[in-house]
């Protein structure tokens, strides 16, 4: 199953049990990277990845680990982790980041543009201005430096090689994330407008519908 694969754990170490930005840029499976994203292709149909996004952590020899960004859970994040309430993006719900480890969660933000975060140990820049936030910390000192969080539970895996074996079968576009892709609502659409700023012809596929029984 794309992105399933618990062989390889490379859970990040901010990853708590219990509770540059880059212009348009679609690449092969050599340039993944922390900050690529997976977009799901239009003949992945599976329920757990059709349509969506992932923001890619971490790609090397060890494996791969993302999250899916566009997955809103019904849960909010006041019921399970209350002291992030307020610095969560809105709508402020935990996200589904993938079918590993969803009884955990994991946060990224986003630093406010000019920030210096040097010196805050609970923030890990992942890419630009996007960071990984270790859940132990206290919101109330990261509020100065964030734009806001995401919280996900789960995560989405690639054992060794897992990945480059599905980029091969065409089962992910790749483009580069915006800040602003990992804290857009859910209604936004993010699929598709991550496609639309793509160079022709990508754009087409933005318009491929949800449910080809439709067509």
């Amino acid at each position: 199953m794309a992105g399933g694969d618990e062989s390889e754990d490379p859970t990040p170490e901010f990853y708590s049990e219990g509770a540059r930005d880059a212009g348009p840029d679609v690449s092969r499976a050599g340039r993944v990277r922390p900050g690529t994203l997976l977009l799901a292709s239009t003949d992945l149909i599976e329920p757990t990845f059709a349509r969506t996004v992932i923001y890619m952590m971490e790609h090397n020899e060890a494996g791969s680990l993302g999250v899916v960004i566009n997955r809103m859970s019904q849960t909010a994040v006041h019921n399970l982790l209350p002291q992030w309430t307020e610095i969560a993006a809105s709508p402020r719900a935990l996200f589904v980041g993938g079918p590993v480890k969803q009884d955990a969660a994991l946060c990224l933000g986003v630093v406010k543009h000019g920030a210096n975060i040097d010196g805050y140990e609970a923030l890990r820049p992942i890419d630009g201005r996007v960071v990984l936030v270790d859940l132990d910390a206290d919101p109330a000192d990261l509020t100065e430096v964030l734009d806001g969080v995401r919280i996900f539970a789960g995560y989405a895996g690639w054992g060794i090689g897992q990945l480059e074996g599905e980029l091969e079968q065409n089962s992910w576009m790749l483009a580069s994330a915006l800040a602003r892709d990992l804290l857009a609502p859910p209604a936004a659409d993010l699929w598709a407008g991550v496609l639309r700023r793509q160079p022709w012809p990508l754009p087409l596929v933005a318009t491929h519908p949800i449910d080809l029984s439709r067509n």
